[in-house]
């Protein structure tokens, strides 16, 4: 008497609630997980003593290392973690879905396509370098430099034409790239390809600048192309003069 008397609050944590029933199914619930947690252990390392993933038309291991479910879109760490997955409802759901997808199309009467066709590739043997000529010109007029092309293709198959293209000098493994030169690839069944080295200076494409023609009856193939650039002021060719030939052309590609 005469001296006051604290109270202390007695409070009870969720442990103590737990233990003495104050959530009401908490522990059941805790333990509800832990078994499905368990079965799916169990159905994993069942699947990894039984399935062969390499059969699997479904798996599928990516370029970062991890495994993917084809037909579900999903990705997984392991392929224990797969497997389970494969257990699992969402990919039984999508498995049943399949095989009655193909059993309706197979009772209408719908085939797999058909592979398409891969083009076979002609092989020829080659008869050698074509017989050529090569004309250096200079357009009066506009001062543009221009090469003449012939090609004679007397035994080219039948049915062929000459294909040409441009190749940028880095493109070559022929000679050591040099980047003041392209060259001009010809080439026709059954003779060799041809390549022409001439100056990498912009091409005039303009139709009355750049002519290509097929003479069927002669078998030569002829092609002009004109270089843009300023309007060079050297002497004019004398009449009747034989322009200088350019070099020969590199080896076959």
């Amino acid at each position: 008497a005469g001296q006051g008397h604290r109270t202390l609050k007695m409070g009870f944590s969720d442990a103590d609630m737990m233990g003495r029933g104050g959530k009401t199914g908490s522990g059941r619930q805790s333990s509800e997980s832990q078994e499905n947690q368990m079965r799916r252990e169990r159905l994993r390392k069942l699947a990894l003593e039984t399935i062969d993933l390499n059969r699997d038309p479904y798996f599928m291991k990516n370029h970062l290392g991890t495994y993917e479910c084809k037909l579900c879109l999903t990705i997984h760490t392991n392929e224990g973690n797969y497997l389970a997955h494969t257990q699992g409802k969402r990919h039984q759901q999508n498995i049943a879905r399949r095989l009655a997808k193909d059993a309706y199309e197979q009772g209408l009467g719908f085939q797999p396509a058909a592979p398409k066709e891969q083009k076979m590739q002609r092989k020829s043997a080659k008869i050698g370098r074509p017989g050529y000529r090569v004309t250096k010109q200079r357009d009066r007029e506009t001062g543009q430099r221009s090469l003449l092309f012939l090609i004679d293709y007397p035994e080219i198959e039948p049915g062929l034409q000459p294909r040409h293209r441009f190749m940028s000098s880095y493109e070559q493994r022929v000679e050591p790239a040099d980047k003041n030169y392209q060259y001009i690839l010809v080439a026709a069944d059954p003779y060799e390809t041809i390549a022409f080295k001439v100056p990498n200076q912009e091409i005039d494409s303009s139709p009355s600048r750049f002519f290509t023609n097929w003479d069927f009856d002669t078998k030569t193939f002829t092609m002009q192309i004109h270089f843009r650039g300023k309007r060079e002021t050297g002497p004019p060719l004398p009449p009747g003069a034989a322009p200088p030939q350019p070099p020969p052309p590199p080896p076959p590609m």
